[in-house]
């Protein structure tokens, strides 16, 4: 099964809803919507649709990210006691905040972005640890796109002892978990990057590596290139098994 959609609504969301039926939420990254917010997208979008989320900031990200200024973000604590995944009653409320979002859009899986400052530091490892073994997942699964420099061996030590899904763009490297691949696709030299041909062909031969893919486009062109993209596996899988080809003009296959 190959899951394609973009971050964020880049359509009208009639528009999107019909053409795509997957969607990671961008605004509980950086605000989380109200819960009737959330309710609304889940009643108008299509029952097969899939909604992920991105966790709240406050778990991952520190006060001088430019991204809570980007959200107009109040505090309600000590500013010391948020980001780096550490286990403070402020973060383990923007969890709760962010699951229970995830629950009203019945999302699967709920993906956490750390910046590229947060390194395989001692403090931050232990940090992880903690936060995953505490929290609540309410059946959710649960991905983290490290974009700090950390080893590969660490990574798979981690999200093998905490389940996580490895969270990759696969152009940067491919993840070191396996059989469901979650891709966020940022553009091979920068956001107002146009994927090729050669590289969406790539791109599903990849996602047949694994049970279960999640493609999600995050570039200037992320509507054009998902729905390219939804061409190519349509061929891609005609090829390969002619006998059982049935493309569909929508985001999963």
């Amino acid at each position: 099964m190959i899951h394609v959609g973009c971050c964020g609504f880049c359509l009208r969301q009639a528009e999107y809803f019909r053409r795509f039926r997957l969607l990671e939420v961008q605004k509980t990254f950086y605000k989380p919507p109200k819960p009737e917010t959330a309710s609304r997208w889940r009643t108008s979008a299509p029952d097969d649709f899939v909604f992920a989320v991105k966790a709240w900031q406050l778990i991952t990200h520190a006060p001088s990210s430019p991204t809570y200024r980007k959200a107009k973000l109040t505090l309600s604590g000590p500013r010391e006691n948020y980001g780096g995944f550490r286990v403070t009653p402020e973060v383990l409320e923007a969890w709760r905040v962010t699951r229970r979002i995830a629950g009203i859009l019945r999302a699967p899986i709920a993906v956490f972005q750390t910046p590229p400052s947060f390194g395989p530091e001692p403090e931050n490892v232990e940090n992880i640890r903690r936060f995953f073994h505490t929290i609540e997942r309410g059946g959710l699964a649960l991905g983290w796109e490290s974009r700090g420099r950390w080893p590969e061996g660490l990574l798979r030590d981690l999200t093998g002892e905490l389940d996580l899904l490895d969270v990759v763009d696969p152009f940067v490297r491919l993840p070191v978990t396996e059989g469901t691949a979650y891709f966020r696709l940022h553009g091979r030299r920068g956001y107002r990057y146009r994927f090729t041909d050669d590289d969406l062909a790539q791109l599903a031969e990849w996602c047949g590596s694994y049970r279960e893919s999640y493609c999600l486009f995050n570039n200037v062109f992320m509507a054009e290139d998902a729905v390219r993209f939804l061409g190519i596996i349509s061929e891609f899988r005609s090829e390969s098994k002619p006998e059982s080809a049935s493309g569909s003009p929508h985001g999963s296959i």
